[in-house]
């Protein structure tokens, strides 16, 4: 795979991988349980993270990284249930993610670019997971306590304003 090739695949992987953080960083503002909000914040630290390991190699390949757009905005919704669609979504999100790009992070000529996807997917992978438990209602998503006890209240999303 000639540099170029590898650049336009890199720079079509930061562009979805930064729409996907755009959602979640969207999905933080309206998801208020305490553990869900602690899970989406954790998530986009991650993303936080690949995306800068993408810079880095976009950069190291000659090329420009986008500028990143803003959050998207999403309307408050009612009721759990609701919510669990949200996560749901996000989940087949992350799978149709990994599903694509998998396949095409092998066709990568270039050994540490092929790496650095290879554990983007797998962080990914695991991120899906944490999607789909939330989907059906789970709290207990970065770990149990013990002593059983949740923490109480909701995450407020103000603590946004920029």
């Amino acid at each position: 795979m000639k540099p170029s090739e590898i650049l336009q695949r890199l720079l079509e992987v930061y562009s979805e991988k930064a729409a996907l953080r755009r959602r979640h960083e969207a999905v933080a503002r309206i998801a208020g349980q305490y553990d869900v909000n602690n899970t989406y914040q954790y998530v986009i630290a991650r993303e936080d993270e690949h995306l800068s390991w993408l810079a880095d190699a976009i950069g190291d390949l000659g090329g420009t990284v986008p500028e990143l757009l803003a959050p998207e905005a999403l309307a408050p919704v009612k009721g759990d249930q609701a919510l669990l669609g949200v996560f749901r979504g996000d989940a087949e999100a992350s799978d149709a993610f990994v599903a694509t790009w998998g396949p095409r992070a092998s066709d990568i000529s270039h050994a540490r670019h092929q790496l650095m996807l290879k554990l983007i997917l797998g962080e990914m992978q695991e991120q899906a997971r944490l999607f789909h438990q939330a989907s059906t209602g789970r709290v207990d998503l970065l770990g149990r306590r013990t002593g059983g006890e949740r923490t109480p209240g909701f995450v407020m999303p103000t603590r946004w304003v920029e």
